[in-house]
């Protein structure tokens, strides 16, 4: 009985494993994709549709900005160029009118002349710094593609200007006040420059850019060099006797001055007020 069921051979526990010859290793796991990462520009057929007029650059702006971004990246895009450019000092230019409509006479003139084109020299003077902090951000833009994102800002931002056009000349028509209306144009042009700021930003972050602090840094220096600049071709509310001013002054000392004057002026007011 014992020879017809013999005992199977024991195998020690602490035999090594059979290999397995055809085992494949695990494979590593795939990184999530970041939601936060923006689209590749072009992805979209409509953003590859060629900007040909100073019109559909407006279009293209407004409701479809990153078509301007990708036709600022393909080769001849200098006529794109200058219909940013041309549209930008054409809104400006309107902007001034309105402008010049509170002092009327000569500054309805001088008014636009100084507003484009104290634009267009705050805009090339900033142009250097903004391409310097590109290239140590790790952007790949050229200089001709900056430049022309610039132009981008400056057309969306004056177009917005000529949105708040008409409040503008209502308050214009309806006050005395120079300093009330030099702050209210400051609002209207701090608001509009928020949204081409915006797009610039866009713009930024498609060019492989690794940090955003160069072009935060610019942006502060954009924006003091704009208000400076306002004060340097002053007056643009009000009229003056010459067309440039004589006195250099920085901006708050100026706003100080100006709003000193005012307190002056409301008190020998009120004072002849009450002796009659």
């Amino acid at each position: 009985m014992n020879e017809n069921n013999p005992i199977p051979p024991h195998i020690p526990s602490s035999a090594p494993p059979v290999p397995q010859p055809h085992a494949t290793p695990p494979l590593p796991p795939v990184p999530p994709v970041s939601s936060h990462a923006p689209k590749p520009l072009g992805e979209n057929p409509e953003e590859r549709a060629p900007i040909t007029s100073p019109i559909q650059a407006v279009e293209a702006i407004l409701r479809q900005p990153r078509r301007v971004m990708y036709q600022l990246q393909q080769p001849g895009a200098g006529a794109l160029m200058i219909y940013l450019m041309l549209v930008a000092l054409f809104c400006a230019v309107v902007y001034g009118v309105v402008v010049g409509t509170f002092s009327m006479h000569e500054q309805l003139w001088i008014a636009p002349v100084k507003i484009a084109g104290g634009m267009l020299v705050s805009a090339f003077i900033c142009l250097p710094s903004l391409y310097i902090f590109a290239c140590l951000s790790g952007s790949r833009a050229r200089l001709a593609e900056i430049y022309g994102l610039v132009m981008g800002m400056l057309m969306l931002t004056t177009i917005l200007l000529i949105g708040f056009a008409p409040v503008a000349w209502l308050f214009s028509q309806s006050t005395e006040s120079v300093n009330w209306m030099g702050t209210l144009h400051l609002i209207f042009w701090f608001i509009a420059a928020l949204f081409g700021l915006r797009f610039l930003n866009t713009a930024f972050s498609h060019s492989q850019a690794k940090s955003n602090a160069g072009f935060n840094t610019w942006v502060v220096i954009f924006m003091l060099v704009v208000v400076q600049m306002t004060t340097a071709l002053r007056p643009i509310v009000g009229s003056s006797d010459k067309f440039f001013p004589t006195e250099k002054k920085f901006f708050l000392s100026y706003w100080a001055d100006c709003l000193k004057d005012s307190a002056e002026k409301n008190n020998y007011e009120r004072s002849n007020d009450q002796r009659r």
